[in-house]
């Protein structure tokens, strides 16, 4: 997305997403003699980055170019921090051991994932996105529960989430499932396209021009099918569908960031197995934001939608206007994004021990006395 007039210096990058903010983010780094570039692939410790093409003193010629960099100056142990796809960095390609990131500059919206370690570590899949593209294949069976788990993920990084049904060739109606996915999605645009037809691909094409968009969902999603219909040409490789599921086995393995032809970029991802939530509370407000506004008409303040009364959710299972499956996805969804943050936050975490110590000695003691145990104390 623009956020004002591209600077003349720097042109080049236009297409890439370089404007006037990042010019006055740049100007400190330009003045040590560095260029800016856009990260389009990290891969251990080098990563692709798209430069102006050539400089001729303080001004720079039209085109770009992809130089292979080091990262070694931006190295860090912190996940988060690391140089990833999308990032805009300040690069050195002057030195003498060959082009250098010698600094990233500040991102302006984040994809983080937790990772499946017991350190319980943020993942950043890529920075600076405008649009998260969430690619669900209809040729299986719809999980509107992941998908709301992607939504949750996308409002949180600061981006605006879309939805894309693909492989829409492969089912004859998708009326009832479009429909599903915009109860699971509310607020989201919702779009069904088929790269093997061309169906809905001009027009997302059009959405997603001008801006940074990822490409996230599952193996087999048809992310690299859909990415080589938006770029009109054969740029990621793909694997054949399997006829016993009508899935695609997606053969991307890094994150590349790729040039649409009418303006923008698009980030293509490898399928992801796991999509933990990661500081999540905003973006679960918004995902699920039928709810909370339910939520907000209860009679009390700290209802629990279980059984207390003047409950708007509740009265809102009774009549069929929210379903019991959104709401128990929303439940799951707040339990582990509390969970993860007790694992990251010693303080949250020592005061949800203490409340679920508190629980289960009232739980107990309730046990006891059913028993005729009396009120044993309970350690």
């Amino acid at each position: 997305m623009k956020n004002g007039t591209v600077p003349q210096p720097y042109s080049a990058l236009a297409a890439y997403g370089w404007d006037s903010l990042l010019d006055s983010a740049f100007a400190a780094h330009a003045e040590r003699g560095l260029v800016p570039g856009r990260v389009a692939r990290v891969d251990r410790g080098l990563c692709d980055v798209v430069v102006p093409a050539a400089a001729d003193g303080a001004h720079v010629t039209h085109g770009t170019q992809t130089v292979r960099a080091d990262t070694e100056d931006v190295f860090t142990r912190d996940p988060m921090r690391v140089a990833c796809t999308g990032d805009w960095a300040a690069v050195d390609t002057a030195a003498v051991t060959g082009p250098a990131v010698r600094a990233l500059l500040p991102r302006r919206t984040t994809f983080v994932r937790s990772t499946s370690s017991k350190r319980s570590e943020g993942q950043v899949l890529a920075a600076n996105v405008d649009f998260a593209v969430i690619a669900v294949s209809i040729a299986a069976e719809l999980d509107l529960g992941r998908l709301e788990r992607f939504v949750s993920l996308a409002w949180t990084s600061g981006a605006q989430p879309m939805v894309v049904l693909t492989k829409a060739d492969l089912v004859p109606d998708t009326t009832y499932l479009l429909a599903d996915a915009r109860s699971a999605a509310p607020g989201v645009d919702v779009r069904v396209v088929s790269a093997a037809t061309g169906d809905g691909v001009a027009e997302l094409a059009q959405a997603l021009s001008g801006a940074t968009s990822v490409l996230l969902g599952q193996s087999g999603a048809g992310k690299s099918t859909l990415t080589n219909a938006l770029l009109g040409r054969e740029v990621q490789e793909v694997q054949a569908i399997r006829d016993s599921d009508g899935k695609g086995r997606h053969t991307t393995t890094t994150r590349d960031l790729l040039p649409l032809p009418g303006g923008g970029v698009v980030i293509d991802t490898p399928g992801l197995r796991g999509v933990g939530l990661w500081d999540a509370d905003a973006g679960l407000t918004q995902a699920f934001s039928d709810i909370e506004d339910l939520a907000g008409r209860c009679r009390f303040q700290d209802c629990s939608h279980s059984a207390e009364p003047g409950c708007a959710v509740l009265a809102a299972l009774e009549d069929g206007s929210l379903a019991y499956r959104r709401l128990d996805s929303y439940r799951r969804l707040l339990r582990e994004n509390a969970w993860i943050a007790s694992r990251t936050d010693a303080r949250l975490r020592a005061e949800m021990r203490r409340e679920w110590k508190q629980r289960s000695a009232a739980g107990r003691e309730m046990y006891e006395r059913k028993r005729g145990g009396g009120h044993r104390k309970v350690y």
